[in-house]
């Protein structure tokens, strides 16, 4: 990848040249401006490549000063990648160390809260309870279809943990030190040891929603 031949000569792109083991630096000291621009073969309009002749490519890759910058480039890497790694492992940690403490309620003002939240997320419609919690009254204007009916709360636990989690997403702030979201960052394995230990304890706060925690984790 990143070869090119034109008029009979071979060129390197300046991707071509970091697969090698370039960096910009490199390219700038080593070998200053392009042999040749080219149009980009992948997008009809974009910047026009720059290209490298391979044989002074090649001539200066045999060069001790490319040899110092290449071992000195990499040994840049391995401290950037000590450092994430470093990261990783402190973030990891103050996951498994962290406290959890789940809000506690009583089932009925559970349920109600959960109800609530999910009205909130999926309609932006103001919920109001009256009585003791075991009912909900909804805002002028909607229409449903028995005002104030009591809802069946065995099928309430999905919308119980939603909120619960949403209760402890304060707890997502640790994984703020990790360096984004790629695949060598620690981001996703990071997520899947937070999200375990909320919903085991959630679980263990409330036993009847273990279940539903379980396939949580699972789904993850």
């Amino acid at each position: 990848m990143g070869g090119y031949e034109e008029d009979g000569r071979r060129y390197v792109s300046l991707s071509g040249l970091r697969m090698r083991g370039w960096t910009g630096a490199m390219v700038h000291r080593l070998l200053g401006a392009a042999d040749r621009l080219s149009a980009n073969p992948r997008v009809r309009d974009a910047p026009q490549v720059r290209l490298y002749g391979l044989e002074r490519v090649e001539a200066a890759e045999r060069s001790a000063e490319f040899r110092a910058a290449a071992d000195s480039s990499g040994r840049r890497s391995e401290a950037v990648r000590a450092a994430v790694w470093r990261r990783r492992e402190e973030t990891m940690e103050r996951i498994r160390s962290e406290p959890i403490e789940v809000p506690r309620l009583d089932p009925g003002r559970l349920a109600l809260r959960a109800m609530e939240h999910k009205a909130r997320k999926e309609r932006g419609a103001e919920w109001s309870r009256y009585g003791d919690g075991d009912r909900l009254a909804r805002p002028p204007g909607d229409t449903p279809d028995t005002p104030g009916t009591p809802v069946d709360r065995s099928s309430l636990d999905p919308w119980k943990v939603d909120y619960l989690l949403h209760r402890l997403s304060h707890h997502d702030r640790l994984l703020h030190g990790l360096p984004g979201h790629g695949r060598n960052s620690g981001h996703a394995e990071a997520l899947t040891l937070l999200r375990q230990r909320i919903c085991t304890a959630i679980a263990e706060a409330y036993p009847a929603l273990a279940h539903e925690c379980e396939k949580r984790v699972c789904d993850q």
